[in-house]
């Protein structure tokens, strides 16, 4: 869509946001309530031209309509499962020996050996992934060894039971208040206001983050139908968290330089806005969103900021001590009332542990679930999970009290250093250019001369393991420790990947370029997801 187009729709939707909002409840007293409904549909008409453009917006239409007529909707299915079992045909003939039921006799110890072979069946991952595996380099077993120790330790424990498991209890409350003092603790409250609770990951963190916002909200604005508004560039963990709780979700448009766009996503808010959100640094692009004009923008608002740090937490503090220019993103800056950061990405905890921190109690009791009217006894949980593993937990502190700030320091110093030679490196080659200018250790790359996806499918056949990416086409390495010893294989390696597909366009066999390139074109994005999920419903 053209972009002053765009802007006029900017303007005008967030207008007609702003007085339904406003004037709804006296439309429902005094005026008919057909001009309410009018209203209503031409709010979402806007919506929807906004998010897909005109053309979408009548395609979509359109493919609603015909899926009416009988027979079209039956043939639009037996195309659209060719496609899914495209995407599946790699893994069904596997499926076809899992087993599906308990062995009549126990395997006993034969059992390691059964599953030593089994994880023959993974592909080499070892320098070749886009994050995935954080730890690398010649210190990596003792490392691995060592949080293995941790979690075997204390694989039996669950924090749920606090006069049970003091130890993991204590390891927890430890965690926390580490990560919180590299995010600005220090700084913003040394009397320790700040707080929070390891949670599974980082998609459950920004879960609780934002439950714990929609009940603040509502206990102290009274807000029952709350929004939120992100940049696009923000991660998928938000759309699934406005599904769940119920949650109106606004996706705005990145500025030029891919970040958030601060003047857009003031157009959005509304009396019922109870969040926005900034990236340190977004997933796509590796690139910092202005988070210190977002917390000026949530501050004059009264309502909450919520800053993603899960890539960046154990990487952009320690790459400030080292003199990169990081800005202000954490609790330093006024107007964060939460953070979201992943101990098992660059802390090198083991996989399944995150922080989800809170500026204050206050937002954080929202958090809990508690009841009182089981007849099992008083219950009260912290976190989504009720029971949790304390294994794992054990290992993330084990990771963070073993490594301690100059483990950090060298790790970071290795892997922003091969970030940069990566950087000018794809620079290098005239077919590509990098998108925006990334703070971090994502290199996000596309082109106008080549299809990128066709680049991709490419690495792929060279064992390479990278994300695809959309809106524009590109693709991102994500760096750690794996890619220090291998930054010039990877160049070498893409630099052929972009000669061959120049020499030979087209879609290799097996490769995704088609699937990706046709679903970055097609407009109408609901049988995407349609796609996405008849794939993940035939694989678990």
């Amino acid at each position: 869509m053209d972009s002053s187009v765009k802007s006029v729709l900017v303007e005008f939707r967030a207008s007609a946001n702003a007085f339904l909002s406003n004037y709804e409840p006296l439309a429902l007293v005094f005026g008919p309530l057909l001009v309410l409904l009018l209203a209503r549909l031409l709010q979402s008409f806007l919506d929807l031209v906004y998010e897909t453009g005109l053309k979408a917006t009548f395609l979509s239409f359109f493919m609603a309509t015909i899926k009416l007529i009988p027979g079209v909707k039956r043939r639009i299915d037996s195309e659209k499962q060719k496609v899914v079992d495209k995407l599946q045909s790699s893994g069904n003939s596997k499926r076809e020996s899992w087993r599906t039921e308990l062995p009549m006799a126990g395997l006993g110890t034969e059992v390691i050996e059964k599953m030593k072979n089994e994880k023959q069946n993974d592909v080499v991952w070892q320098g070749k992934c886009s994050g995935t595996v954080y730890i690398g380099g010649s210190e990596s077993e003792g490392h691995f060894s060592l949080i293995n120790e941790a979690c075997s330790m204390f694989a039996h424990t669950n924090p749920l039971h606090l006069d049970v498991f003091q130890s993991v209890v204590r390891f927890e409350a430890e965690v926390v208040a580490m990560t919180a003092a590299l995010l600005g603790s220090k700084v913003e409250a040394s009397g320790g206001k700040i707080c929070g609770n390891m949670t599974s990951g980082g998609t459950e963190s920004i879960l609780l983050a934002v439950k714990s916002t929609r009940d603040y909200m509502k206990s102290k604005k009274g807000i029952r139908k709350p929004e939120m508004i992100i940049p696009e560039s923000a991660h998928s963990a938000y759309d699934k968290a406005a599904q769940y709780f119920n949650i109106k979700l606004w996706r705005v448009p990145v500025d030029k330089e891919f970040k958030a766009d601060v003047k857009a996503i003031r157009k959005f808010i509304n009396r019922n806005t109870i969040l926005i959100v900034g990236s340190a640094p977004g997933f796509p692009h590796g690139i910092i969103d202005p988070i210190v004009e977002l917390g000026k923008l949530a501050s004059s608002f009264g309502i909450c900021l919520h800053v993603d740090f899960c890539l960046g937490g154990f990487v952009l503090p320690f790459a400030r001590k080292l003199g990169y220019p990081v800005p202000p993103c954490d609790f330093s800056v006024k107007g964060v009332t939460s953070i979201s950061v992943d101990v098992h990405k660059y802390g090198l905890a083991p996989k399944g542990t995150s922080v989800v921190l809170y500026r204050n109690h206050e937002i954080r009791k929202h958090q809990f679930v508690a009841v009182s009217e089981w007849s099992g006894g008083l219950y009260v949980s912290p976190t989504i999970a009720g029971s949790r593993p304390g294994g794992l937990i054990a290992g993330a502190w084990a990771a963070m009290m073993s490594l301690g700030e100059e483990g950090y320091l060298q790790n970071t110093k290795e892997i922003m250093e091969v970030s940069k030679r990566i950087h000018r490196g794809i620079n290098e080659i005239p077919e590509l250019f990098v998108i925006g200018k990334p703070d971090m250790t994502i290199i996000a790359f596309g082109s106008t001369v080549i299809d990128i996806f066709e680049v991709n499918d490419v690495m792929s056949s060279k064992g390479w393991h990278l994300n695809a990416l959309q809106r524009p086409s590109s693709i991102h390495i994500c760096v750690t420790l794996q890619h220090v010893s291998i930054v010039n294989d990877f160049l070498q390696d893409l630099q052929e990947s972009v000669t061959t597909v120049k020499r030979n366009p087209g879609p290799i066999n097996g490769g995704l370029a088609p699937i990706y390139g046709a679903a970055e074109r097609m407009p109408d994005r609901s049988m995407v997801q349609e796609l996405l999920i008849s794939y993940m419903d035939g694989t678990c």
